[in-house]
């Protein structure tokens, strides 16, 4: 069987859809599978409409060989990969790591909104034309595939039939991350991600006034980047704010395993890779009490939890990971057991167990 996986982005490019779709080109073929990848970064510098366009004809010709089309995303290369499919009656699998609509509705329409309370309200024509395109794309496939239950749960009232929508895990390559003893920089704090509105960052470079002997490292690009600088710059910690772009997944882990204390103050979060690595990593996690982190964390056992943009409570969360060292090592042993749950084996293996059956 062959796969032609449909990515927006791919590595060196940092985010969810470049590692998994790494991880499928590196790990179906040792299952007897054949992997192609086409990536939109292929295409990504021309103008838009042409730029989707050749993405079109690109897909077209590449899914001839192919026995499934792999879609990861629902917009950008989902809706391409479903005309594709259709024209060349393949199989169609769509991955859904986010809400895109929300996504680009909050970065481009000005929707304020948590992604749950999108669900169920009314917008522009063009915020609208977006979830339409969306759930076409997802209604269209034969098998949805998303990454945690509470995505999962979100994505089956986009469609007609809940029973084709799957919850699988995404897999985290453990082997590349060094089982060591660590020995971290004090007075470090490291965070990764898109520069985007829902990540929080802005507020997060905000709580380094509170903890004046504190630097925050910063990895992964985005639109928002002169923002946060100015808010940096703002709040007189620019001197102590550093954004590393985008890096290499083995130079991010490198760096996570260098840091005191992984933050992640986001408002949405389908699954992320970076929270399990830095667990998997001895680096302990404070994160938000949103989306599927619940589902990866439990508060104080694996990892602090707390609300969204709750600064007071990320330095609270910090000071105590530094003070209490007893309480530090528990996490640290306690995440690193339970990162283990989000092998590449049991994700590869549960995504053969669809392929096998469709």
């Amino acid at each position: 069987m062959k796969l032609l996986v449909a990515t927006g982005i791919y590595p060196p490019e940092i985010g969810g859809p470049a590692t998994y779709s790494k991880l499928l080109f590196d790990e179906l073929p040792k299952r007897g599978f054949g992997v192609d990848v086409l990536s939109f970064g292929q295409v990504r510098k021309l103008p838009k409409i042409i730029r989707h366009a050749v993405f079109f004809f690109k897909l077209l010709r590449r899914s001839f060989s192919a026995d499934v089309i792999f879609a990861q995303d629902t917009v950008s290369v989902g809706f391409p990969s479903l005309l594709v499919a259709k024209i060349l009656r393949k199989k169609f699998f769509v991955r859904t790591p986010g809400d895109y609509a929300w996504e680009q509705s909050t970065q481009r329409y000005g929707v304020k909104e948590s992604i749950d309370d999108f669900q169920n309200r009314k917008y522009s024509f063009k915020v609208e034309f977006l979830r339409k395109i969306q759930k076409m794309t997802v209604d269209g496939a034969d098998v949805v595939i998303s990454p945690s239950v509470y995505f999962r749960n979100l994505v089956s009232k986009w469609v007609k039939n809940p029973e084709k929508v799957f919850c699988i895990y995404n897999g985290i390559d453990l082997s590349v991350i060094p089982d060591k003893e660590k020995i971290f920089d004090h007075k470090t704090i490291i965070s990764a991600g898109r520069l985007v509105s829902w990540k929080g960052f802005g507020v997060l470079i905000e709580t380094l006034k509170f903890l004046p002997e504190r630097k925050l490292f910063i990895a992964g690009s985005g639109p928002l980047r002169r923002e946060l600088e100015s808010v940096a710059l703002k709040n007189d910690v620019s001197a102590r704010v550093f954004f590393l772009g985008q890096i290499s997944r083995k130079d991010l882990i490198e760096k996570i395993q260098k840091c005191e204390v992984f933050v992640l103050n986001t408002s949405f979060e389908s699954f992320s890779f970076q929270v399990v690595e830095a667990m998997a990593s001895g680096t302990p996690v404070i994160t938000t009490n949103i989306g599927n982190l619940s589902e990866i964390i439990d508060n104080n056992k694996e990892g602090i939890l707390v609300a969204p943009d709750n600064k007071g409570a990320i330095v609270e969360g910090i000071k105590k990971l530094s003070s209490d060292s007893l309480f530090r090592e528990k996490i640290i042993s306690a995440a690193k057991e339970r990162s283990k749950q989000f092998s590449i084996e049991n994700t590869v293996n549960s995504l053969i167990k669809l392929l096998e059956k469709i």
